[in-house]
């Protein structure tokens, strides 16, 4: 069984100082208690893009509308969830922020923030997913040296034509093991009693408003 999702990392004040320039993340409690945060994403509809579906997803999942700027990449892993093996792949993308206040009315979402980018490392529960910030950052200084015209193309992606058979569960980390390259990924639909990651995630490169929660 394979599914597909989308997301993406939206940056408010992109065109700015690195130092002032802020990412939208969620953030979710594990079985454990703790907060794992991550960037936003959900499965693509039928009818819709990568793209669209991050739009769609980011602004569900947070309240704030944005546009996609570049790929950044994309996530591939499995997990088992009632007794079938689930291959995933996540499109990520850059996004600027365009407008809209965060919000945490989402039901898959415990809490929404403005992180700075800078602290993104630290902040991001997944290791694939702070890979994927390192190369925002990179795009960024791209895009502020050489303008819009220097970002990559963006990969061709076509509407999905059939639905997807969602396993329907949250995202959760393992139990056992600390959030990072080895954390077990469940998206909003995988929760499963002894899932298992197989393949430790590989991935392939392909203004604020008052908050719930900024940040700090």
């Amino acid at each position: 069984m394979h599914e597909t999702s989308a997301g993406g990392l939206v940056i408010d004040g992109i065109d700015g100082p690195k130092d002032s320039q802020v990412a939208a993340l969620i953030g979710r409690l594990d079985r454990r208690g703790r907060m794992l945060w991550s960037l936003p994403k959900g499965h693509i509809e039928m009818g819709e893009t990568a793209e669209q579906t991050a739009i769609r997803e980011v602004a569900e999942e947070t309240g704030i509308e944005g546009s996609v700027l570049a790929a950044l990449g994309s996530i591939d892993y499995w997990f088992v969830t009632e007794g079938r093996r689930v291959h995933k792949t996540v499109h990520h993308y850059l996004m600027r922020f365009l407008g809209g206040e965060l919000s945490d009315e989402d039901v898959e979402v415990t809490e929404v923030a403005w992180v700075p980018l800078r602290e993104l490392p630290k902040r991001l529960a997944y290791a694939d997913e702070r890979k994927l910030a390192q190369v925002a950052g990179e795009l960024i200084d791209k895009l502020h040296t050489d303008g819009p015209g220097s970002l990559p193309p963006l990969p061709h992606t076509s509407p999905r034509r059939r639905p997807q058979t969602h396993s329907h569960t949250h995202r959760r980390a393992d139990d056992s093991t600390p959030p990072s390259l080895g954390a077990e990924r469940r998206e909003p639909g995988d929760r499963s009693s002894g899932a298992e990651r197989s393949d430790r995630g590989k991935m392939r490169p392909g203004r604020r408003a008052n908050g719930c929660g900024q940040g700090t």
